[in-house]
């Protein structure tokens, strides 16, 4: 008597058979048919809505957006599977950083798996435009093309509370301030700056600064250097699948694998803060930034993203 073997149901859905989830899926988020719940991070303002007392590091994120990816010179490009990505872009400013965060809560505690298919590309140059291509870029020799030494950087992180609050971080630093080309992951050694710490006058930030950690020798390596697709010029979009794992009952990181590369974050430490902070019971927030070193606006590119849970 032979026996069909078991296959998970979800392997038969092309949307979901791409990823390799935990037992529980918990978002599912393909931007095809929206953005899902991801806007554009703010920072706290009063009780009067005055949009004037939000800190002035974080008053300029601006919102992510549907993309079809659009180039000057292929036209549409599209996302990895159909037509919308989102896209978060920062403005041509450097040092300015585009945020988008999911808000969720945590309904028990365990490993925490974020998915996604992403791309990074720093703005396009077109003859009608080629004073970017200057900014901060190296020499086309037909290979390497200038716009990959200008962007910057892209970072997933998360905000949780359980009564301690910390952040899980990951940055891809792709090139640091003085545009040299690093392709290494890094982490922060200290907890992300609070607007209460803000507001209590503990720490004060110019619109350009690392909102995550502004001092450059709070970031460590962990791996080794990781050289992703760029793909010879800046309009040519390849999908690099990301996997990070975290465990919210040990307050760690376990695991980053991007394309066929699995980092070891076992090591990588994670800063509580030291003191409470309320209204943020059983917090789980995800968010990604990216951020540009020059004058050239850099983009992040969301296929879709899937969170799943082994609560």
């Amino acid at each position: 008597m032979t026996t069909t073997p078991h296959v998970d149901p979800r392997l038969l859905d092309p949307k979901l058979a791409k990823f390799n989830p935990l037992r529980r899926i918990l978002v599912h988020d393909d931007f095809n048919d929206g953005a899902h719940g991801w806007v554009e991070l703010i920072g706290n303002h009063d009780e009067h809505g005055d949009l004037d007392t939000v800190d002035e590091h974080m008053s300029d994120f601006r919102p992510p957006q549907l993309s079809s990816c659009d180039f000057f010179d292929v036209g549409t490009h599209g996302a990895m599977s159909g037509t919308y990505a989102l896209k978060v872009a920062t403005r041509p400013v450097a040092g300015h950083t585009a945020v988008a965060i999911r808000r969720l809560t945590m309904a028990g505690r365990g490993k925490v798996q974020f998915e996604t298919y992403l791309a990074y590309k720093a703005e396009a140059a077109s003859a009608e435009n080629g004073a970017a291509a200057a900014a901060g870029g190296g020499r086309w020799d037909a290979n390497n093309h200038p716009s990959e030494q200008q962007f910057g950087a892209f970072t997933v992180a998360t905000d949780i509370c359980d009564g301690v609050r910390y952040h899980t971080v990951a940055r891809y630093l792709n090139t640091d301030l003085d545009h040299q080309v690093r392709h290494q992951w890094v982490y922060p050694t200290v907890p992300e700056p609070t607007p209460r710490e803000h507001f209590e006058g503990k720490v004060r930030l110019g619109r350009t600064a690392d909102f995550t950690a502004p001092n450059p020798e709070d970031w460590k390596p962990f791996g080794e250097p990781q050289e992703m697709c760029f793909n010879e010029v800046p309009t040519k979009v390849n999908w690099h699948y990301l996997r990070w794992v975290i465990d919210t009952s040990t307050r760690k990181n376990v695991e980053l694998q991007v394309n066929d590369v699995v980092h070891d974050m076992s090591d990588v430490p994670v800063p509580p803060y030291d003191e409470h902070y309320g209204s943020l019971q059983n917090l789980l927030n995800f968010y990604v930034s990216v951020r540009t070193h020059t004058e050239v606006r850099n983009f992040l590119y969301l296929d879709s993203v899937l969170i799943s849970v082994d609560w």
